[in-house]
């Protein structure tokens, strides 16, 4: 059984309270769980970056904002645990070994953010590389990698696949204030070009598309891949 590490982002699982995604996408990753060892790490969303606007508002740090953020993670890491059932280990853990301990249970792991000024995005890529997962897949607000960010610039280009020394330019730029959001971040895109693992990134404003990607071998977004193999063949 292959072993995959998702980031699901916070705007896709829990954009809102009240317009979370949470039961759709705890159904997918149960199928899931019947092809692939799966861990998840959830973002914050827009709640979290909420917590952190108020409280640059009220002069506290980047540190002690980002703290702030991963608490709403686990938040809605605890949230798709609990819908989850019986099929996820029954906490949220909070760094790398435990998750790995959970690992052994054979459930479905879910966890949040672990330490300030590290995206989820760049957990994920960490947890990859300690569990030796044969992927690692960005679950986001975008169909693929683009040359530019595609919401502010229509004619940016999309990539099917590319290296990680490409996916390194393209993020380079890329902010690292508390709550930042972008594709992959720059610590992600390192830990995967050390590691050598590949990146599958999804779009998951159709929840369904994961099910479509990983199950049905049916995939449209991009594969960032160091021999340019697609883990998805096969499939």
């Amino acid at each position: 059984m292959k072993k995959i590490v998702l980031s699901v982002g916070g705007s896709i699982l829990v954009p809102s309270l009240e317009s979370n995604n949470i039961s759709k996408f705890s159904g997918i990753l149960k199928e899931l769980s019947k092809k692939y060892a799966v861990y998840v790490v959830v973002g914050g969303g827009g709640e979290a970056r909420r917590y952190i606007d108020q409280a640059r508002l009220l002069g506290i740090d980047e540190a002690t904002s980002d703290e702030l953020g991963i608490l709403v993670t686990r938040i809605n890491a605890s949230m798709l645990v609990w819908a989850l059932g019986d099929a996820a280990y029954r906490s949220v853990p909070e760094d790398y070994t435990e998750a790995l301990i959970a690992g052994d249970s054979g459930k479905i792991v879910v966890m949040g953010g672990v330490t300030p000024a590290q995206t989820t995005d760049a957990v994920s890529a960490v947890l990859a590389e300690r569990a030796g997962a044969d992927f690692f897949v960005n679950v986001t607000s975008i169909d693929g990698i683009y040359s530019e960010d595609p919401k502010k610039n229509p004619g940016a280009v999309k990539y099917e696949s590319i290296t990680p020394d490409e996916l390194l330019d393209i993020v380079s730029g890329a902010g690292m204030e508390a709550g930042s959001n972008t594709v992959i971040d720059l610590v992600a895109a390192k830990v995967l070009k050390r590691s050598g693992i590949p990146l599958v990134v999804i779009d998951g404003r159709r929840p369904e598309n994961l099910r479509d990607a990983l199950i049905d071998g049916k995939f449209s977004g991009s594969i960032v891949s160091p021999g340019g193999a697609n883990p998805l063949d096969g499939i």
